[in-house]
């Protein structure tokens, strides 16, 4: 039998069905500060905590296998493909391959498999759940409540700005930025929108198209982030863009960190340009710009956006199956080489 390495803890029901395809190498060893894991069932189990896989030890256990049920966190990289000689199949429990060296992996014969579509609404029910909760100040509320420091009733207290009724930008306009749009609506928000290319009518249903970001962002009362990382993108949103924002806009990133330049974003929030920022991601996390734990008029998640029982099921049968298909020399339901 093939030998399939595994990055992380998967619940036994998902990783089954891989035990008749493959013989299992599972990573999983203790670390501190992560939540417990629930079953694929939804029923809570005692905690089966993983740390990332030291990268001295992820290149031994891979020098063995052909195959690799990879996570986000792993850098794949020209000197990790180097040295896992056997290796012809990764798939990767994710959307994004940021850490994957597509090219390098088509160079050393390596099919890479990846996630999409199961974790679009799950990923854009976070983004609104941000936009809603940055706008209406619902962190700096709970502080105020848990604190014991709530007052008496005061009319001009907490005051935040509507939702219903403004206008929302979307920067990417793929399946994640259109299940936002979709949400929008419900709310009656006007929608404008920049990617690389327009919309067909029946799904652009009304949305004003932007050619530029430069476009688009005066017209952006809310912003939202749903684009890859690239060349191109990095630091799209800095001193020189948020400018263009109408002053006291509310920023919203679920896609990747490294479309901010967080020194900018930080001075936004301190001057008034920005009323609020939610954000999911940050460059280099878990790491992320200090100056963020102290800013009150943000809401900050520790990367949540498709952290839900259903989607993580999906995600991980979504893996098996691109497995089963590679290591039985068939065409992955997602090749992306």
């Amino acid at each position: 039998m093939p030998r399939v390495f595994v990055s992380d803890f998967i619940p036994g029901d998902i990783l089954e069905p891989l035990a008749t395809l493959a013989d299992m190498d599972v990573w999983s060893q203790p670390s501190a500060g992560v939540g417990p894991r629930i079953s694929s069932g939804g029923q809570g189990v005692a905690p089966q905590i993983s740390s990332r896989v030291p990268r001295e030890t992820l290149l031994e256990r891979l020098a063995a296998c052909d195959g690799w049920l990879s996570m986000l966190s792993d850098t794949i990289d020209v000197e990790l493909l180097d040295a896992a000689p056997k290796l012809r199949v990764i798939s990767q429990m994710s959307v994004g391959v940021d850490n994957i060296d597509v090219e390098a992996c088509r160079g050393h014969g390596v099919t890479v498999g990846h996630t999409p579509d199961v974790l679009t609404e799950t990923t854009a029910d976070t983004a609104f759940a941000l936009i809603g909760a940055a706008v209406r100040r619902l962190p700096e509320g709970e502080a105020i409540v848990k604190s014991g420091a709530w007052g008496p009733w005061d009319p001009w207290h907490f005051l935040s700005s509507d939702l219903h009724g403004a206008t929302l930008g979307i920067v990417g306009m793929g399946r994640i930025g259109q299940a936002v749009a979709r949400r929008a609506r419900g709310f009656g928000m006007r929608i404008h929108y920049h990617g690389r290319h327009r919309l067909p009518p029946e799904i652009e249903q009304g949305a004003w198209f932007h050619h530029s970001l430069q476009s688009l962002l005066p017209e952006a009362r809310f912003l939202s982030l749903h684009c890859p990382a690239t060349p191109e993108t990095e630091r799209m949103i800095n001193a020189e863009t948020l400018a263009l924002l109408p002053q006291g806009a509310v920023l919203i990133n679920t896609a990747r960190g490294a479309l901010l330049d967080d020194e900018a974003v930080l001075a936004a929030l301190d001057s008034g340009q920005l009323f609020a920022a939610g954000l999911d991601v940050y460059a280099g996390e878990p790491a992320l710009h200090p100056g963020y734990r102290t800013r009150r008029n943000g809401f900050f998640l520790p990367h949540l956006g498709s952290a839900t029982i259903e989607t993580r099921n999906a995600m991980g049968f979504r893996c098996l199956d691109n497995l089963d298909a590679l290591l039985a020399g068939r065409a992955p339901p997602d090749a992306l080489n």
